[in-house]
């Protein structure tokens, strides 16, 4: 081999060196550029997990809170339903009571509402129409135990059960439903704790 060929093989020879460590340092690189890519891709893959898993989980917890609402406010409207309906019924059954025990139960609730001065009663047009005899007379002995004095009017309120007591300018409306209105949250807490205690 002449000089010449061994300069020139000493040459390839270090091109194909060079070009095997470009080679070798670019696949070093690539694999560095895959693995860095990699990481970044797994990191950014748990990343999205983390977040799609809080989401998910907040997601949850929004849709049962929700359902948890509707439902009690569903439990509740019914709840609500029932009570009103148990009042009713209670109107009813008052209603429906013979004259002589309704009379004496309006006596006791006449007596609750009396006091000093002269008072006027009334009722409605079917409770005036049946008073028993000795209401009149009932109802003066009541008034004089509070030191004072009440007529019945001849004129008729529009009431359906109950009555109004009028002492001067003030007026009180002591018809069933008035009186469960004005007491109707004692009455719901009540017939809540019947009706629901328990459940």
């Amino acid at each position: 081999m002449s000089g010449l060929d061994e300069i020139l093989d000493i040459i390839s020879q270090q091109q194909k060196q060079t070009e095997n460590n470009i080679i070798r340092r670019a696949e070093e690189k690539a694999r560095a550029i895959e693995a860095e890519g990699n990481a970044e891709a797994e990191k950014a893959y748990e990343d999205y997990m983390k977040k799609a898993s809080v989401q998910a989980e907040t997601d949850y917890k929004n849709a049962y809170n929700s359902a948890d609402a509707e439902m009690k406010r569903k439990i509740l409207k019914c709840r609500v339903e029932i009570i009103d309906s148990a009042i009713e019924n209670i109107i009813s059954a008052l209603d429906g009571l013979p004259e002589s025990e309704y009379f004496e139960m309006i006596l006791k609730i006449v007596g609750r509402k009396l006091h000093k001065g002269n008072g006027i009663i009334y009722f409605g047009e079917n409770d005036l129409q049946r008073l028993p005899s000795d209401f009149a007379e009932k109802l003066t002995v009541l008034a004089e135990k509070e030191g004072g004095m009440v007529v019945i009017s001849d004129k008729a309120a529009e009431i359906n059960d109950g009555f109004v007591l009028e002492y001067g300018l003030i007026s009180e409306n002591c018809s069933f439903g008035a009186i469960i209105e004005s007491e109707k949250d004692g009455i719901r807490d009540t017939l809540a704790r019947e009706l629901f205690s328990g459940r």
